[in-house]
């Protein structure tokens, strides 16, 4: 089959590689209509985290079920679903938390739980930015979709059940977001956008998006939130006159390790800081950018080992409380499909550009350099 290899830092290329295939008995088989590039794939991309060479990557992914294990009872061949990057058992003891992202026995590193498709550090799975996808643990981790989903207009919705719609609500969720609060959220990239729709659905009163490029801040403002562009104006002033001197009641970071000034000089502990500013005293805050344990690649000295120049002092005198971590994609993206059905939320207002895998080398170049226009980059093998 056809798939997105990488090799190397800025390099990826279109190969033929083996088709995947049952390994165990609980296993699906999906053939990908369906796939997107990610923010969180750019780390990799960059060569800031130790994804090895010539693994498959893409972790948001739909297709068809073509095969299903012996042991599969409810998914069958010609379902469409969307499978949540995280990959997850169902009946350990964090998944039966709903803690999904933090599985006990999908990742063989001692040292790590929780694992996903195509990405460092997160067990020996192959990424769906191929042809075929095997999906383990089948039943608890396929989401069958309405039969609408054939509809490769509707799987521009759907599929961003995978990854980043459910990962902006939960920025929210760890924010603590409930009607009529103000929200400013840090990074106006997808799942910034996702933080931003999912405020809106909570009838949030006020929603102030934070960035750079002004294409992204654009739309973020046609879904009515207020753009805050922070190579023009203070934040913190900006932020301040909007919420009458006391600051916004809940933030989320929406940007990651990679957060980086007007300049493009990185400081890791950038929106984290911002945020304990401008939140107000006993708000809550909502960390879903993607922090890794060591980068060794780094400008920051600090941040080689993982660790940031954190506003401590500032956090504890506010009384300030920080939830953080990977999305437990799970618990929300039934309900967040329902929204879609339903027509009470269309996500993919997000996309701006469809191509056949074959251009996936191209996508992730203009991708990655946050080019005017790119901002979420959806690919279809059969294109």
């Amino acid at each position: 089959m056809k798939a997105v290899v990488y090799e190397g830092p800025r390099t990826v290329a279109v190969k033929d590689v083996p088709d995947p295939r049952i390994e165990h008995p609980q296993d699906v088989l999906v053939r990908i209509t369906t796939t997107n590039i990610c923010g969180s794939d750019l780390h990799m991309y960059d060569g800031r985290t130790d994804m090895e060479t010539g693994r498959i990557l893409g972790h948001e992914n739909l297709g068809e079920v073509v095969e299903a294990g012996k042991g599969v009872d409810k998914v069958r061949a010609g379902d469409m679903v969307c499978l949540p990057f995280n990959i997850s058992c169902g009946y350990c003891a964090n998944c039966e938390h709903g803690l999904t992202a933090f599985c006990l026995r999908t990742n063989p590193d001692p040292n790590m739980v929780g694992a996903a498709y195509g990405f460092a550090g997160m067990g020996p799975y192959e990424g769906g930015q191929a042809e075929m996808l095997r999906v383990p643990f089948g039943d608890f981790n396929c989401l069958v979709l309405p039969e609408n989903a054939r509809d490769r207009d509707r799987q521009r919705d759907y599929v961003m059940l995978a990854d980043i719609f459910p990962t902006g609500w939960h920025a929210t969720q760890l924010a603590c977001v409930q009607p009529g609060d103000s929200v400013v959220i840090y990074g106006a990239g997808p799942v910034g956008q996702m933080a931003a729709l999912s405020a809106t659905i909570k009838n949030a009163s006020k929603i102030m998006v934070v960035d750079y490029h002004q294409d992204r801040l654009e739309l973020a403002a046609k879904i009515g939130a207020i753009p805050i562009d922070a190579s023009k104006e203070s934040v913190a002033d900006r932020v301040m006159e909007e919420t009458n001197g006391v600051g916004a009641d809940r933030g989320c970071e929406c940007v990651g390790y990679q957060a980086h000034d007007a300049s493009g000089q990185e400081h890791p502990e950038m929106t984290v800081n911002s945020l304990v500013q401008t939140v107000k005293f006993a708000g809550t805050i909502g960390v879903v950018g993607v922090f890794v344990p060591k980068d060794p690649g780094s400008p920051d000295r600090l941040y080689k080992e993982g660790k940031v120049a954190f506003d401590h002092g500032g956090f504890w005198t506010k009384g300030q409380t920080m939830a953080t971590g990977q999305c437990n994609v799970k618990d929300y993206n039934r309900a967040l499909l329902n929204l879609i059905v339903e027509d009470k939320a269309r996500p993919s207002y997000v996309v701006s550009h469809e191509l056949p895998l074959n251009r996936a080398p191209e996508g992730y170049e203009h991708f990655d350099k946050r080019e005017r226009g790119w901002t979420k980059v959806i690919m279809h093998p059969d294109l």
